[in-house]
């Protein structure tokens, strides 16, 4: 009988378990903000495709970290978005662990030990020359830029993280709208081998729908995956690239890629107006932005680059701006110089807490128009970044860059966000977050928000569907309207706002987020 009391017992005091975890998990949904419509719960990646949007997704459901999301969609990108990114070019990684500590990790291009003591004496325009040509070609950083990340926070097998992309570049993929509007600058002489790439076997250049493969490339990827970040800097792969690189008439030599290191940094801790107002003294700022460009590349001017982002020196710049007219260039201590434009960018967030905003380059479309055919490499032109910034260049000097990408956090909220667009990309990162954290709007609003450009001429170019009112009023303050012939600003981002996940990758490069 007390045996028989006992079961009883037993299973009375389960049972009251049992409700008390089912009254727990009533009580926690009931609190619980509902999520809108198209938000995750767990993890997201926002990247300039849907195709790789998802692959980044996919890592992360692997039990991958934020940095393994974020390369597998680089990887991906550097395919289906060639003209923008690739292992020819370089990266900038800020990267937040699930403690909340952010480290940048900096795999720009540097300056090869052989180069033209006169090389900026020709810098070109890139208004008028779309591929700047072998003398501009930096050393690239892309994949010491992902060993590092994942070294760091890595958690799948290196090799996975390019197994998705190895095969797509091997079994081939139809030629995406944004590849193919740009297939034709790939038609010149200079840049025959590139063309070949882009060519079916008749030689015609490819259209958007066509299929194209990168089988030279998957090869590489291959090597990279199965041997690591090594293969790419010394051994075959090295030498078949600068052997094709020095053919084409570029400077860059086997020590030169053996020699490239990545730099890390410890980020430090966190630190209503009329329309047209707005718009004119967001104007103006950006003038002095452009202004201050010239400073940021030699290591020498440290100190007075730290001086800007001091809140004394903002003050100073607030003072400058005079609501009620615009300037002439030398106000702003301007210098004109290139606008750069073949850019990706990748915003990441993890289950953990993790993230990731990334970007990468290769600086003109399709870079400096060199291809190497015996890895399927395309070369950057990021030497150029150093035109109107600098009067002479230092082996190993990186060149300065408007790279932003950013993780901001507060205790109930988490933004990864980043931008891609050369010169543009301050104008379209500053627009998204003001109208997002300052105005209220949605991310997804806020990065669709027509955004304006002012150019290194102190022209004010404004994108088709911007408010002609305010143009208009913005001309009568003394701003001079130049035609705006591209846009090439896309902002991709992430947010996670009580427990709700929102991913945004910009329409203006016809992306996709994925997320679970």
């Amino acid at each position: 009988m007390a045996r028989s009391k006992g079961q009883v017992y037993a299973c009375c005091a389960l049972m009251l378990v049992f409700c008390v975890i089912f009254v727990s998990v009533c009580i926690s949904q009931l609190g619980r903000r509902k999520c809108p419509q198209g938000c995750f719960s767990h993890g997201a990646v926002a990247a300039d495709t849907g195709t790789c949007s998802q692959i980044g997704r996919d890592m992360l459901q692997k039990g991958g970290s934020a940095v393994d999301g974020a390369i597998a969609a680089l990887l991906c990108t550097s395919v289906l978005n060639p003209q923008s990114m690739g292992l020819g070019g370089g990266a900038i990684f800020t990267v937040m662990d699930s403690t909340g500590k952010v480290k940048i990790i900096n795999s720009r291009e540097r300056v090869p030990e052989k180069y033209k003591a006169d090389t900026l004496q020709s810098c070109p325009d890139s208004s008028l020359v779309p591929h700047p040509g072998r003398l501009w070609i930096g050393i690239p950083g892309e994949i010491r830029g992902y060993e590092e990340a994942h070294r760091l926070y890595g958690k799948l097998p290196w090799a996975t993280l390019f197994q998705p992309t190895i095969q797509l570049a091997r079994q081939g993929f139809p030629v995406q709208q944004i590849l193919g509007q740009y297939l034709h600058v790939c038609d010149t002489n200079e840049t025959q081998p590139l063309r070949d790439l882009f060519s079916d076997k008749n030689g015609n250049l490819l259209k958007t729908g066509d299929v194209v493969k990168f089988e030279t490339l998957a090869n590489t990827l291959e090597t990279i995956a199965n041997l690591g970040a090594d293969a790419f800097y010394t051994g075959k792969i090295a030498e078949d690239l600068i052997r094709d690189v020095q053919e084409a008439g570029g400077l860059l030599t086997l020590q030169d890629l053996a020699s490239y290191r990545p730099t890390m940094y410890i980020a430090p801790p966190p630190g209503g107006e009329q329309k047209t107002l707005f718009y004119h003294r967001y104007v103006e700022a950006l003038k002095f932005a452009n202004g201050l460009k010239k400073h940021t590349p030699a290591s020498s001017e440290k100190r007075l680059t730290t001086k800007f982002t001091e809140d004394s020196f903002a003050d100073y710049i607030r003072s400058l701006i005079n609501d009620k007219m615009s300037h002439s260039p030398q106000y702003y201590n301007m210098t004109p110089y290139p606008d750069s434009m073949g850019t990706t960018h990748v915003s990441v967030l993890a289950p953990d807490g993790s993230a990731v905003s990334v970007t990468s380059s290769i600086n003109h479309i399709f870079g400096s128009g060199v291809f190497s055919p015996s890895t399927g490499v395309i070369l950057n032109s990021h030497l150029c970044d150093f035109c109107g910034r600098a009067f002479v260049l230092f082996a190993g000097e990186q060149p300065p860059s408007s790279m932003a990408p950013t993780v901001f956090k507060s205790k109930s909220r988490v933004l990864v966000i980043g931008s891609t667009g050369g010169g543009m990309i301050t104008t379209g990162m500053a627009s998204a977050i003001i109208n997002h954290l300052w105005f209220g709007k949605s991310l997804k609003e806020a990065i669709a928000t027509p955004i304006l450009f002012v150019d290194s001429e102190n022209a004010v170019q404004f994108e088709s569907n911007f408010d002609k009112d305010v143009i208009e009023d913005l001309k009568a303050l003394g701003q001079k309207e130049k035609p705006a012939k591209k846009f090439f600003t896309v902002v991709n981002a992430v947010e996670k706002e009580d427990g709700c996940i929102s991913a945004v990758s910009d329409l203006r490069k016809l992306g996709a987020p994925a997320g679970y």
